[in-house]
């Protein structure tokens, strides 16, 4: 790593923290500096304003670009492909404080926030189609598996319960059992109509599929 991308990653890194501690709004570019261990100078020379620091934090460091659905396909199992997916997301999520702490408090705040997290959601929304499209092992109109791919993206990037755990912890739990079945009832539905029986759904070994015998 080059001494300049080591100053922007430090910047980044202390932005961060500083977001997630003090708010947008409360967060002094000479604290950011002072943080990360540069002169401000050099904070204001790759970031020209707090907002252009705010939008690269969010933009860089969101989670799905750092995602590669094609691993995370399984072939004639949707609801697996769809929590495997998931299940990365979270952990991408869990190694920052971007979106735990910063994305949800900003967002109706700073349109920059908004926008990054529209573009977010529409990154995620085309891995999911992807996923999706690569586990179904028979033919599915683009429309409905585009209509599921919305459903879930919206599921995945639902504001956080106040009242449930905080952290890894509360999206392990939710991956794993609230998720699951949401998963298999997103997936009859994707296939309800098409020309395949609904037993053709598969969840994991051992389980019954929705409506199996």
């Amino acid at each position: 790593m080059t001494a300049a991308v080591e100053a922007r990653t430090r910047i980044l890194d202390a932005a961060e923290h500083v977001f997630a501690e003090r708010g947008f709004d409360g967060a002094a570019t000479s604290l950011i500096a002072a943080t990360a261990g540069v002169p401000k100078g050099l904070l204001f020379y790759y970031f020209p304003t707090k907002k252009d620091l705010l939008s690269c934090l969010v933009g860089e460091r969101l989670g799905i670009g750092a995602i590669d659905a094609g691993p995370l396909i399984q072939p004639g199992n949707p609801v697996r492909s769809l929590l495997n997916l998931s299940e990365k997301l979270f952990q991408v999520r869990a190694a920052s404080g971007v979106l735990r702490v910063i994305l949800w408090r900003e967002e109706h705040t700073h349109p920059v926030v908004k926008a990054n997290l529209a573009a977010h959601r529409r990154g995620l929304q085309a891995s999911i189609e992807q996923v999706l499209s690569g586990s179904l092992r028979v033919p599915v109109a683009a429309e409905r598996v585009r209509a599921a791919a919305l459903a879930w993206a919206a599921i995945l990037t639902t504001h956080p319960l106040t009242d449930a755990p905080a952290g890894p912890e509360r999206q392990t739990h939710s991956s794993h059992a609230d998720l699951g079945l949401l998963a298999e009832m997103l997936c009859a539905g994707l296939l309800h109509g098409e020309s395949v029986p609904l037993g053709r759904i598969r969840t994991s070994p051992g389980r019954e599929p929705p409506g199996g015998t």
